[in-house]
């Protein structure tokens, strides 16, 4: 059974994060909360957390992970971005939404969606992961927590542990988050694309 640790949200504690951070660079798979809803999360070289990420997902090897960042000077990176996709990167982080993105070879491969060669990039405006991703040093690579066949991701931290607290390390647990993921566009293309209307509004790119 993982470990269900407590953690301020607006002024998270120096001793929980160095403790989550060396967890995750032993290979720790976490569940933790975001500016949209809780997600799971391990190291970026961590192929076997990222194999129990699908498990629990329930989805198929061609899942699309997540790298989420400290801040904008770690995209370029791990993902190729033009000038345009910069500015409107730029302009909507940090927040709830994921930019999907031509992937560097930064980035694992095992970790990329094997059809296309892409990443979703993230920056939360959330003082948890941004007090972890400052410490550790590299991005968390991360997929929303929301189990196979339920409607809404898990909010609760006692829920997590209910339901999935075998499957896990750590559930850090900083109170209700919200039960929306981020929202979700695609800058692979000339426009932009919405995957998923998520938290986070998207009518200002007059796309569907």
């Amino acid at each position: 059974m993982g470990e269900h640790i407590e953690i301020h949200p607006r002024n998270p504690q120096p001793r929980i994060v160095t403790q989550v951070v060396e967890a995750l660079r032993r290979g720790a798979l976490i569940a933790y909360p975001t500016d949209s809803c809780y997600a799971l999360g391990c190291a970026l070289a961590n192929a076997q957390a990222a194999k129990r990420i699908r498990r629990l997902r329930g989805a198929e090897r061609y899942h699309n992970f997540t790298l989420v960042c400290r801040d904008l000077s770690e995209i370029a990176t791990y993902a190729k971005v033009s000038n345009a996709a910069y500015r409107l990167v730029r302009s909507l982080t940090p927040g709830p939404y994921t930019f999907v993105l031509p992937a560097t070879r930064e980035v694992p491969r095992k970790m990329l969606n094997p059809k296309r060669k892409t990443i979703g990039i993230r920056v939360p405006d959330h003082p948890v992961p941004s007090a972890i991703l400052t410490v550790l040093g590299e991005p968390i690579m991360s997929s929303t927590l929301q189990l196979a066949g339920d409607e809404h991701p898990l909010n609760d931290g006692l829920e997590i542990m209910e339901r999935i607290g075998h499957d896990l390390d750590i559930v850090l647990d900083a109170g209700p988050c919200g039960l929306e993921p981020s929202s979700v566009v695609d800058l692979t293309g000339e426009l932009p694309q919405i995957i998923r209307r998520g938290k986070g509004n998207l009518d200002f790119l007059g796309v569907d």
